[in-house]
């Protein structure tokens, strides 16, 4: 040891040490100048460009002409392959030879014909190992090839990283050469920066930081780079430090390797399977190096890909899975967005995720695992312990823009009173790096200090892939337990959270949703992925349910399981939380759109079949209702131009009805005032629609009640500046709101368009701006308790936001918004922080505001942003962001919403059932004049929903049907089937049986017990 003197400078022996290890400074004789030894050209270099992303097979048949290094190539999402001829010299014997290749775009190594290492600089992933340590019979010469995606990790912005990308952009190979690495220099790279780091994170109040500093000091005396004899001794001199450990009270971090990867973002779906494959093959070869490494997983449909892309990897991920280092993760799908998709979605994000992982790798995930997601809604524990997962974990709260979540450790408690544990890691990040900084946040930050002393620490590039490094375990390995720090040890989710059950007593419980206080806009943006995901929704439960009674009528019927599986996971597919909110770019928009398309086609194609088995054979015209309650409408019995043909029609719950045209009670009139507005009243309600089509009055006749606010009108289209900070398709901010002007320029003013007797109607046009209008027809059925507002936008729109208002006679300090398999409250008001963060929120098919025994409801087809301020109803509509996609919700939008006053709670209204009746259309279909109406199923308490009619996974003759009660109360309920049941199960959202519990069928039906919200499937044996 050297004894001069110390100086007690801090800054400058920091700095000398810093300055030690730079990349950029004293190069030439530091230790960091030291890192690869000589270096050596290819024999040869050669390139192909493909517009496709075509497999190796092919790829490796291509004609290949001499490239060189700096030259470029392109366009941005083109793919170049090149192929290497490598001799590694004789002298290198013994020494670790390193392929170093530097480029701006995403790259993986092929060898012999196998993927075996990916490469992305931003992922400081710039090498491929040829041999550790160079042998006589290792082979000196080897032809290799790597495939080179035209896109960054982060795909292609113009200017920024969430911009459009560029299209023209052009990339090129900087470094492609056989370098000697110095492993020795390397490990002594990563002492150093440790200990600075040490020195920097605990700072002068803690006498640890100022024992890291006089350490790398000494090591700094004591190393000489140009002579590897003096690297033992200064390699020591940390390892003296590192291993100078914790007391047993220490915080424990829980690290596992983890790489976060969109299935689609900044970059279209195609591109994220080689993403998969570059960042899983990393991960493969770090699992061979380091035997306890543990990386977690996530989103069946990767693995999916990835076995149909490259099924010698997902062989090598089967044996990891086996050993128990690869862990796949969350039992999804995807990694959904956690606001939007429905109940039954939600399911079967579920299902297909654990069925798969289960299938390929015999595990059944105990964690739900959805780290960047937008939001969590308060039916997520019920389902998740539906599918026997007990755990959940994400971090996405700690991105609130203003109030600070109170915890990383704690219950979450659903809205039927379902607990899962949760953890939040404290370092808010699912991509860290192992470096000091992260394990002193994640220990300093925990918001359970007392409570909870473990933490998970997910390490590794993600987003884009990427994944860990051998860098990243080195750090870590280098702190298992150095005092001063938090002990870290190599984990799985399943030990981190055993840990935290295992102490668990004092844990606090939040109850409800986890609203995140931001990426507001993306209940709005790219409205047509809104409209497909909800039409698919309903299309999709419409060709089960009519499949199912098909199956049930008809001997010869398939049930289309494979099709039906198929069209689901593309629906799923497009649920990813940066598709379906509308946060990717434009090559995503028009992908999802066209798997929309696909799913309409096939699922028009599927419910034709099915209610061709359903119905007797004939020419007349019946009705196919798939709801669970009997459905009295007006429908139009004839597409086509011209006058439409409408009957108002009853069909019973879940069957089918002839078309017998019925006498309304009170035939809708159309009266047009002396000043242009009109009159419209159907014996429930009566409206005046002006002449501008805003509402001067709605009027429920039988109460004697008025529901638009005095001297204000209903209907009354608003625009607001929407010019966020930062994240723009996501984020629409407080602000917007003081920019508010409605729209009042009319170009057509209001006309009859029906004159009444079934059906009465209005349509005006209104000017948005020289680029933007609004067409609406109004229309008032009979029988019918709302009014339905027909609207075509033609929206040319930059930075704007365009929104519908009824201010209502309505007082209260909460609004109701329906969500997955229920409802929630939030406030009206804005007295506290956490009341105004919430100016904008998301619901499903209604929202409704009531007092004692009055209210209003707002109900859409496919929308799902929504904000009551006092007495103001407000239904978002458009939006027009222009990053990531620079075209977002650009050209013609069709939707409906409804207005809906009622007398009593909206329960006992059937606002409920009277959003499903908007969304889920009465279907023609072929019968025989004289069949008779026929129900399969009915539901005796109009408080319980029967969503889901379907058949059971892997079992024929076996149904499974999913109800839930709707209304927040305790309730017994039958169910009626005129289906051949032979006997009824309770079964779990897996569909598996629950033998303990029978459903007995009775004469009346099989009679259930629920308590609020509670979600029951059984299984219905034939």
């Amino acid at each position: 040891m050297y004894h001069q003197p110390v100086l007690k400078n801090r800054r400058t022996l920091l700095e000398r040490a810093e300055k030690f290890v730079s990349d950029i400074y004293f190069t030439d004789c530091n230790l960091r100048g030291r890192l690869y030894g000589d270096s050596c050209p290819l024999e040869s270099l050669a390139s192909s460009l493909s517009a496709k992303r075509i497999k190796f097979t092919e790829a490796s048949q291509q004609n290949f002409a001499p490239y060189r290094v700096g030259d470029t190539f392109g366009p941005t999402w083109w793919t170049c392959w090149f192929k290497l001829t490598l001799n590694i010299p004789e002298s290198w014997r013994g020494r670790e030879v390193h392929l170093l290749w530097e480029s701006d775009g995403e790259a993986m190594v092929w060898r012999d014909g196998q993927p075996v290492q990916g490469l992305t600089k931003e992922g400081e992933k710039t090498s491929y190992i040829l041999s550790a340590c160079l042998k006589d019979e290792e082979p000196h010469s080897v032809t290799l090839y790597v495939e080179m995606a035209c896109n960054g990790l982060f795909g292609a912005g113009k200017g920024s990283m969430i911009a459009a990308p560029d299209p023209n952009r052009k990339f090129s190979v900087q470094r492609a050469e056989l370098v000697i690495f110095n492993r020795d220099v390397r490990e002594l790279l990563t002492d150093f920066e440790m200990l600075i780091d040490i020195v920097k994170e605990l700072g002068e109040g803690e006498q640890r930081g100022y024992q890291a500093l006089f350490t790398v000091n000494e090591m700094v005396n004591l190393c000489v780079p140009s002579d590897p004899s003096t690297f033992p001794r200064t390699h020591s001199l940390a390892h003296k430090f590192f291993s100078q450990r914790n007391g047993e009270s220490q915080h424990i971090v829980h690290a596992m390797g983890h790489c976060h990867i969109d299935s689609a973002w900044l970059w279209p779906y195609e591109e994220t399977i080689r993403k998969c494959g570059r960042s899983w093959v990393t991960v493969i070869r770090l699992m061979e190096k380091n035997p306890d490494f543990v990386f977690t997983c996530s989103q069946a449909q990767q693995f999916q890909w990835v076995k149909s892309w490259y099924p010698g990897l997902f062989s090598q991920i089967q044996h990891f899975v086996k050993k128990g280092q690869f862990i796949p993760v969350g039992g999804t799908w995807v990694e959904m967005d956690g606001n939007l998709p429905s109940g039954e979605s939600m399911v079967r994000q579920f299902l297909e995720g654990q069925r798969f992982f289960n299938q390929e790798f015999g595990i059944h995930c105990k964690e739900f695992w959805l780290p960047d997601t937008f939001g969590y809604s308060a039916q997520l524990p019920q389902i998740m312990q539906g599918f026997g997962i007990s755990n959940f974990l994400t971090q996405k709260l700690s991105w609130n823009l203003v109030n600070t979540f109170p915890h990383n450790t704690f219950f979450w408690e659903g809205l039927d009173g379902s607990k899962v544990l949760t953890h939040f890691p404290p370092g808010n990040s699912y991509e860290m790096k192992g470096k000091i900084e992260e394990l002193v946040k994640t220990m300093k930050n925990n918001k359970d200090k007392g409570r909870a002393n473990h933490s998970a620490v997910l390490f590794g590039f993600g987003d884009g892939g990427g994944g860990p490094t051998q860098l990243m375990l080195d750090r870590l390995n280098r702190v298992r337990d150095t005092d001063g720090l938090p002990k870290v040890q190599t984990s799985s989710p399943d030990k981190l959270f055993s840990e935290l059950r295992a102490d668990s007593d004092l844990l606090c419980t939040w109850s409800g949703e986890l609203f995140l206080e931001l990426h507001n806009g993306t209940y709005t943006t790219e409205a047509q992925i809104k409209r497909g995901n909800r039409q698919c929704e309903t299309l999709l439960h419409d060709v089960e349910v009519a499949s199912c009674l098909a199956l049930c009528r008809e001997p010869t019927f398939k049930y289309p399981v494979e099709k039906l599986r198929k069209l689901w996971r593309l629906l799923l597919l497009n649920q990813f939380h940066d598709v379906i909110p509308g946060s990717c770019i434009e090559m995503v928009v028009e992908d999802a759109l066209r798997y929309y398309e696909d799913i309409r086609s096939g699922c028009t194609a599927l419910l034709r079949d099915a209610c061709g088995a359903l119905a007797s054979k004939g020419s007349g015209a019946g009705v196919f209702n798939s709801l669970s309650w009997e459905r009295q409408e007006v429908i139009q019995t004839q597409e086509g131009a011209g006058e439409p043909d409408l009957a108002l029609v009853t069909v019973p719950s879940v069957g089918s009805a002839p078309v017998t045209n019925t006498e309304p009670v009170t035939p809708v009139s159309v009266t047009v005032q002396a000043n242009g507005a009109v009159v419209m009243e159907n014996g429930i309600l009566q409206t005046v629609v002006n002449t501008d089509g805003t509402l001067a009055s709605l009027y429920l006749i039988n109460e004697n009640r008025e529901a638009i606010s005095d001297s204000c009108h209903g209907n009354q289209f608003v625009m607001f500046d929407d010019v966020p900070l930062y994240w723009d398709a996501w984020d629409v901010m407080d602000y917007h709101l003081q920019t508010r002007k409605p729209v009042l320029e009319v170009v057509q003013p209001v006309q009859v368009t029906s004159s009444g007797g079934l059906r009465g109607s209005v349509s005006f046009t209104l000017r948005i701006s020289d680029k933007s209008t609004i067409k609406q027809t109004i229309i008032m059925d009979a029988m019918c308790p709302y009014i339905k507002f027909s609207t075509e936008v033609k929206w040319a729109e930059s930075h704007k936001f365009l929104k519908v208002e009824f201010p209502v006679r309505v007082h209260s300090p909460n609004a109701t918004y329906e969500i997955q398999f229920g409802h929630l409250q939030r406030p009206t008001h804005r007295n506290t922080s956490w009341d105004w963060a919430r100016f904008e929120v998301w619901g499903h098919k209604w929202a409704d505001l009531s007092e004692h025994n009055f209210g209003v409801a707002l109900l859409n087809d496919c929308k799902y942003g929504y904000s009551v301020h006092k007495n103001t109803m407000t239904l978002s509509l458009l939006r027009a962001p222009k990053a990531p996609d620079a075209n977002a919700d650009m050209g013609t939008h069709h939707f409906t919403y409804a207005i809906m006053p009622h007398t009593g709670s909206f329960q006992d209204a059937s606002v409920i059932q009277c959003a499903y009746n908007l969304n889920f259309p009465l279907r023609l279909i072929q019968c025989t004049p004289d069949s008779a109406p026929w129900s399969a199923f009915s539901v005796s308490a109009e408080a319980v929903i029967l969503e889901t009619v379907k058949q059971a996974e892997d079992r024929k003759g076996a149904l499974v049907v999913r109800l839930f009660e709707s209304h927040g109360s305790s309730v017994t309920a039958t169910l009626r089937t005129a289906l051949p049941v032979r006997e009824a199960w309770h079964c779990d959202l897996m569909e598996r049986q629950d033998p303990n519990q029978p459903a007995p069928i009775k004469s009346g039906g099989i009679a259930l017990n629920f308590s609020p919200f509670q979600i029951v499937s059984l299984l219905l044996i034939l």
